[in-house]
C-alpha cells in the first residue's frame, strides 16, 4: 500500500483508503500527516518527562494541538505546510531530547529519527503509518484514541484562539499520544479512551465558555437563507473569531457577509447580531460546497476544516485561514492575533451578488442556556405526555446517499418527539416543516458540532429535574451521524458520561476491530443504524 487511512466515515469500502483519500488528499499528503503525528509522539514522550518536574509547557501544548488539528479530515492539503510543521516538530523534539532524553524510559523510533534532508521525510513516512501496529485489536484501540485526541485538539484550538486554554488538556494530548507508543494492555487502552472522553467533555466545556463569554449566550434566532442585492463574502468552517474580524473590517463597505455550513450558529450569538451586514446563511453542509461556492459568485473564506478539493470555478476567489491549507489557494496569515482581510474585501467589491438557491428562514439557538431558560415549559410538556421522546440527531453530514436515513428518521418520527441537534448533520432535516409541540419547535439546534456539549448539559439537567439515578432512564435516544475525528471525540465524551445505546451511522467506524466493537457493544450497547422505520420502532419501544 502506498498509504493507509481509515480515520473518516468515507474510508474506501469501509476498510481504508490505500491509493488516495476519499477526502481528496494524495498519497504524499497522507504520508506527511502520518509523519507529523509520528514526530509529535516523540515530543509527547519527552514533554511528559518534563512535566514530572514543571507544569506542562504551554508552547508545546499549543504546537501539538495545532499539529493534530492540521491532520484531521478535510483540513490541510498543502504538502509544503506539512513539511514546515515537521521541521518545527523536529526542532522542538531535539531541544527536549537534549534536556530530558537521558531520563526517558522509551526506545520508540520517534525519539531517534534524524533526517539529513527533506528527501528523507517521505521515505520515513511510509514506515510510521497505522499498519505498523500489527495486532488488529491494539491497532484499533490506538487509532480510536488517536482520533479522539485529534478531535479534542481541534476543539482546544478553537478555544485557544479566543484566549482560553487548559494545561490539563494539553497534558492529556501528550499523555494520549505517548500511550500509543507503549505496550499497554487492552484494559489500559480502553481506560485511556474513556479518559479521552472525559477530556473531550472538559474541552467542549472550555470552548463553550470561550464562545459564550466572548459573544454572549446563543438566543433563539431566525436566520435568512435567501440572498441580498449587494456583493457578498461567504465564511465557512468553525472559527468565530475569523468571522468577527471580517465583520469588523467589512463594516460600511457595501458588502454583505454570509455564513455557510458549520458557521450558521454565529447568527445565534448576541455580538454577531449587532452587525447588520451579516445577512444570512447560504447553502448547506460542507460536502455541497463545490456547487454552492460556484453559485455564490463572491469570495469564500475557509476558516477551519471541511474544505473539499477546490474547483477551477472558484479557485481564484477562495481563501484559507488558520490550519486550513490547499495548494495554489491564497492563505490569510495571522499577525499578532489579527488577520487582514483587505484582499478578500477588495475582490468582493468587484464580484456580482450571490445567485439565489433558496428562500425562507430557519430557526436555531437552542444551546443549553436557552433551553434551560425554557425548562419549565419543556418539563411540563414531558410530564403532560405532549413530548414522549427526545432524539439526539447530532454530528456530521456527508455525501453518501445512505445519509438520507437521517432525513427519513426526522420525517417519520412521531409528532410527539423532539429532535435535539448540533453540527452539520442538521442540514439533513433543519429545513423540513416538522411543526412544534405547544410552541416548542420539534427541531432544537444547539449549534456547531462542539455544541453537542450543550445537549449533554441539557440531558444532565433533565436527569436532575426528574430525580433519576441513571441518565439512561431519560426519554432520550442518541442517533448520531459521524464523519471525522471531532465526532469521535464527541462519541468518547458520551461514553464517559455513561450514555448507552448510541446509534452510529451510516456505517460503523472502519477502525473498530470486531473485538473492540464487541467491547463497546457489551459495555455501552453501541450499535449501527438500520432502516429509519426499524430504528424508530426500537426508539419508541424503550
Amino acid at each position: 500500500m502506498s498509504m493507509f487511512c481509515y480515520q473518516c466515515q468515507e474510508a474506501l469500502n469501509n476498510t481504508g483508503c490505500t491509493v488516495s483519500g476519499a477526502c481528496g488528499k494524495t498519497t504524499e499528503t497522507a504520508n506527511l500527516q502520518d509523519l507529523l503525528l509520528f514526530v509529535n509522539k516523540g515530543i509527547s514522550i519527552l514533554a511528559m518527562e518534563q512535566s514530572k518536574t514543571t507544569p506542562f509547557p504551554r508552547d508545546i501544548g499549543q504546537f501539538i494541538t495545532r499539529s493534530l488539528f492540521s491532520t484531521i479530515t478535510n483540513a490541510n492539503f498543502d504538502d509544503e505546510r506539512f513539511n514546515i510543521l515537521i521541521d518545527e516538530a523536529l526542532y522542538i523534539r531535539n531541544n527536549l531530547k537534549e534536556k530530558y532524553g537521558s531520563k526517558v524510559d522509551s526506545d520508540h523510533p520517534s525519539l531517534t529519527w534524524l533526517p539529513k534532508s527533506r528527501d528523507e521525510y517521505l521515505e520515513q513516512a511510509t514506515q510510521v503509518g497505522i499498519m505498523t501496529t500489527e495486532n488488529e485489536d491494539m491497532r484499533s484501540l490506538r487509532e480510536l484514541l488517536t482520533y479522539g485526541i485529534k478531535g479534542i485538539a481541534a476543539y482546544a484550538h478553537h478555544a485557544q484562539i479566543l484566549g482560553y486554554e487548559s494545561l490539563n488538556v494539553y497534558n492529556f494530548l501528550a499523555e494520549g499520544l505517548a500511550a500509543t507508543t507503549k505496550n499497554l494492555s487492552v484494559d489500559d487502552m480502553v481506560a485511556m479512551n474513556l479518559k479521552a472522553g472525559e477530556i473531550a467533555v472538559e474541552t467542549m466545556a472550555l470552548l463553550d465558555k470561550a464562545n459564550t463569554e466572548t459573544y454572549g449566550n446563543p438566543e433563539i434566532s431566525k436566520v435568512n437563507i435567501g440572498v441580498g442585492k449587494k456583493p457578498g463574502i461567504l465564511v465557512s468552517g468553525h472559527d468565530l473569531k475569523d468571522l468577527e474580524q471580517l465583520l469588523e473590517q467589512t463594516a460600511d463597505k457595501g458588502i454583505d457577509v454570509y455564513t455557510h455550513s458549520e458557521m450558521l450558529p454565529a447568527h445565534y450569538y448576541p455580538l454577531f447580531k449587532k452587525h447588520s451586514h451579516l445577512y444570512g446563511n447560504y447553502g448547506n453542509a460542507w460536502w455541497e460546497q463545490s456547487r454552492e461556492f460556484t453559485s455564490f459568485n463572491g469570495p469564500i473564506v475557509m476558516t477551519t476544516n471541511c474544505i473539499t478539493p477546490v474547483k477551477k470555478a472558484y479557485q481564484d476567489r477562495i481563501f484559507t485561514s488558520g490550519v486550513v491549507g490547499y495548494n495554489n489557494v491564497k492563505h490569510i496569515p495571522e499577525v499578532d492575533g489579527k488577520k487582514d482581510f483587505s484582499q478578500v474585501i477588495a475582490l468582493a467589491q468587484k464580484c456580482p451578488p450571490p445567485s439565489e438557491i433558496e428562500t425562507g428562514e430557519i430557526v436555531g439557538g437552542f444551546a443549553h442556556n436557552q433551553v434551560l431558560a425554557l425548562a419549565d415549559k419543556v418539563v411540563g410538556a414531558v410530564k403532560s405526555g405532549a413530548i414522549k421522546k427526545f432524539v439526539v440527531m447530532a454530528g456530521c453530514d456527508g455525501q453518501q446517499s445512505e445519509r438520507e436515513y437521517f432525513t427519513n428518521v426526522a420525517k417519520e418520527l412521531p409528532k410527539d418527539t423532539v429532535i435535539l441537534t448540533a453540527g452539520c448533520a442538521k442540514y439533513r432535516y433543519n429545513k423540513l416543516d416538522l411543526g412544534d409541540i405547544d410552541g416548542i419547535p420539534r427541531v432544537l439546534d444547539a449549534g456547531q458540532c462542539n455544541d453537542c456539549y450543550s445537549l449533554a448539559v441539557i440531558a444532565l439537567k433533565l436527569k436532575e429535574v426528574f430525580k433519576l439515578e441513571d441518565i439512561n432512564d431519560l426519554p432520550i435516544e442518541f442517533d448520531i451521524g459521524w464523519y471525522e475525528q471531532k465526532a469521535v471525540a464527541v462519541l468518547l465524551g458520551l461514553l464517559h458520561l455513561g450514555i448507552k445505546g448510541v446509534r452510529l451511522g451510516p456505517t460503523l467506524p472502519a477502525f473498530l476491530s470486531p473485538n473492540v466493537l464487541q467491547v463497546l457493544i457489551e459495555n455501552f450497547n453501541v450499535k449501527g443504524t438500520s432502516t429509519a422505520s426499524e430504528d424508530i420502532a426500537d426508539m419508541m419501544s424503550n
